[in-house]
């Protein structure tokens, strides 16, 4: 895309009027943290890519990009008519192999902070139309169709979409039957819903959030309505904040061995295919265990799958999460044993004690890590931790206890399932 100076277009509907501020002419020299061009000063611009001379305006630190005029030779077209209002994505201007590896040395830095080097793998990376598990906010249309997206960038506003790249298709295609759906949730003038959307194998799975409930949420009517427009779109499960309002059957994916029926709003990795190799590859280092802990297991992502190497102890905060692995081990015959229970590891931890027969751990906490959990498992005589990370700060954190404790990081596979965004996920291997 070299070429003569040219406006930015980003796909998305342009700024009504440009920012306050004197333009001025940057060069970018990098791309910060969140996805946004740097320039000296540090001034941040949003769309913009190492190299690239560019026009911006605005006030303080944070401009608005207004014109490319020297592009990058890595700068592409982004895909989605939505790109640069929506805030889904940041990064679809970039082509693929320099934002990748740009996701590669962000992680590396971020270890580099704790004093932490690695083997750093070949990254796994999510393709465009992977997404299983989207949140789509809506706000009030007309009877018919409400408005339904993603959150405009910097704003609370909402852009009202009619593709999403980063979707599965089948998502992408019910687009306006979820529409339809949002229509009857604006009884009360407060409720601003989300729609937590999830591919199951069984189809689409829908739990409704954010419908104002002090008033009695929603009617008889609107709820009878709403049941008939999901049986017209034909999902699977609709729920109310965890309360059922539909379902035709039970939604259900398969994860190992096991078949596991999905809990209302229950937590699945984005893609279908992130999760496998992320899967494949904590078995493949948890080999050779006799006995493994999972902790922060969810509804059993990598349970089932350890659990056909040795005889696996899960544990998890959400009580409904450890029901739905339970009820799914009798679908997965030969296993070499299972037991579960809802546990909160961030203020009960799993103590030395507890982990005096285990010898390989895996853990997979939220974004705030397992700092507790990973103080235990440092005096403990675990001698292989297999971490899983949302958050790259957090999970250097507990990397450098264990590290302190005597382990060592031996290899860390970076994962993108979060596609053109600046999130990067990980699993980490430490041995003693």
């Amino acid at each position: 895309m070299r070429g003569p100076k040219r406006r930015f277009q980003g796909g998305g509907r342009p700024s009504p009027r440009p920012p306050p501020g004197p333009p001025v002419e940057l060069t970018i020299q990098s791309v910060g943290g969140e996805g946004d061009g740097v320039a000296a000063g540090p001034v941040f611009v949003p769309f913009t890519l190492p190299g690239e001379r560019v026009r911006a305006q605005g006030s303080g630190d944070r401009l608005e990009l207004m014109e490319v005029l020297e592009p990058s030779a890595e700068r592409i077209a982004p895909i989605c008519p939505h790109f640069g209002s929506c805030g889904g994505c940041a990064l679809q201007h970039w082509s693929h192999e320099p934002y990748l590896a740009w996701k590669v040395s962000r992680l590396a830095g971020t270890l580099a902070r704790e004093r932490i080097e690695t083997e750093i793998l070949a990254p796994y990376a999510a393709g465009p139309a992977t997404r299983r598990r989207v949140t789509l906010h809506a706000r009030r249309g007309d009877r018919d169709m409400a408005r339904l997206g993603y959150k405009a960038r910097k704003s609370w506003d909402l852009v009202d979409i009619a593709v999403c790249p980063i979707a599965h298709p089948t998502i992408q295609a019910a687009i306006p039957a979820l529409k339809r759906l949002a229509a009857r949730l604006f009884e009360h003038p407060k409720s601003a819903p989300s729609l937590h959307v999830t591919l199951t194998d069984a189809g689409l799975d829908i739990d409704i959030t954010g419908v104002e409930a002090k008033s009695g949420g929603l009617s008889a009517d609107a709820r009878m309505q709403l049941a008939e427009r999901a049986a017209e779109a034909g999902f699977v499960r609709v729920t109310l904040g965890g309360e059922v309002a539909y379902m035709a059957h039970a939604p259900h994916v398969r994860l190992g061995p096991a078949r596991v029926i999905l809990p209302a709003g229950g937590f699945l990795q984005a893609t279908k295919d992130a999760e496998t190799a992320m899967a494949d590859f904590v078995a493949a280092q948890a080999a050779g265990a006799t006995r493994i802990a999972d902790l922060f297991c969810g509804v059993g992502t990598f349970t089932f799958r350890l659990a056909e190497i040795a005889p696996t102890h899960a544990a998890d905060s959400a009580p409904e999460a450890v029901a739905a692995l339970m009820s799914a081990l009798s679908t997965a015959p030969g296993l070499k044993g299972v037991t579960a229970e809802a546990r909160d590891l961030a203020r009960r931890p799993l103590l030395v004690h507890d982990l005096r027969h285990i010898d390989v751990a895996v853990f997979d906490p939220p974004r705030a890590g397992a700092a507790e959990q990973t103080a235990e498992l440092a005096r403990s005589g675990v001698s292989r931790v297999i971490g899983v990370s949302c958050n790259p700060a957090t999970f250097a954190r507990d990397a450098r206890t264990l590290i302190d404790a005597g382990f060592t990081l031996e290899r860390l596979l970076p994962v993108d399932q979060f596609l053109w965004s600046p999130h990067v996920e990980l699993v980490g291997v430490f041995t003693r």
